[in-house]
């Protein structure tokens, strides 16, 4: 066990900080230190001490409380998102792949012109003209993310459908379903799953841009996009606002980008 550890450290220390993100949002389903929005006028920028381990912003909130409440959305946003657009994306990409012919091409020009547009500037069109809500965002961000499984288990299934193993299979009977998901799928599963959890952190960035342009998550539900965005405006009288929510983003970024990169090592 030891020797693969010391193979693999950014396997190991990315789930470290991902247990340690996670545990911080599951805790907060059953205990906070205070409210999300409970209210303290007096305690308006209070520095981070034993009262309130990372602070208090402008209206006198426990920012630790709120830092707990906006993982579980910002995790809830980015694992939907992702999971939802890798079994979407896997399964067109698997079958067109597999398939071929003029409906193929008809659906890969429809990925090229999703593609064609700004990731970012696409979402932001749909959360602009919907009803702002996590859901609306899980929508946008699920059709910005599905192209890019699209191409990956496409181009799997390009390298697979042809091998000597897959003729075998076909020459006995096996019928396209399970050629597709019994004998190429799990060929091609581990660029998938290098993929998704890269993806996880790409999913992570974008909801909290969104957040932070006021298009994401609503008040008074906090996320760390949002705290970020209420807190530029005192940034340096008490950078402890910022810092908290910022930090966050910041090591549940690089927590998946290490497990992705883990994996990928692991599978090379």
């Amino acid at each position: 066990m030891r020797p693969e550890v010391k193979r693999n450290p950014e396997f190991t220390a990315g789930l470290i900080l991902t247990a340690l993100v996670t545990s911080l949002s599951l805790v907060s389903l059953v205990y906070t230190p205070y409210h999300y929005n409970e209210m303290d006028p007096a305690s308006r920028f209070t520095a981070p001490g034993a009262a309130h381990l990372m602070g208090t912003d402008n209206f006198g909130r426990d920012i630790f409380s709120r830092v707990m409440i906006g993982g579980r959305y910002t995790l809830l946003v980015s694992l939907c998102t992702v999971l939802g657009s890798a079994v979407i994306g896997s399964a067109v990409g698997l079958v067109t792949g597999y398939a071929g012919g003029l409906g193929a091409e008809l659906v890969m020009r429809l990925i090229d012109t999703l593609n064609s547009f700004p990731g970012l500037l696409l979402a932001l069109v749909m959360v602009s003209i919907m009803e702002n809500g996590p859901f609306t965002l899980i929508i946008a961000l699920f059709i910005l993310f599905i192209p890019s499984y699209v191409r990956i288990m496409r181009s799997g299934m390009l390298q697979y459908k042809d091998r000597d193993f897959i003729k075998a299979v076909e020459i006995m009977g096996a019928s396209h379903l399970r050629i597709i998901f019994v004998h190429i799928l799990p060929n091609t599963a581990p660029s998938l799953l290098v993929s998704t959890v890269l993806g996880l952190s790409n999913a992570i960035l974008a909801e909290a841009t969104m957040s932070y342009l006021g298009l994401g998550i609503q008040p008074p539900i906090p996320s760390w996009g949002r705290m970020l965005s209420e807190s530029r405006n005192f940034l340096f009288a008490a950078p402890w606002c910022a810092l908290a929510p910022g930090f966050m983003i910041m090591i549940t970024v690089i927590a998946f980008h290490y497990i992705g990169e883990g994996i990928r090592k692991r599978y090379s």
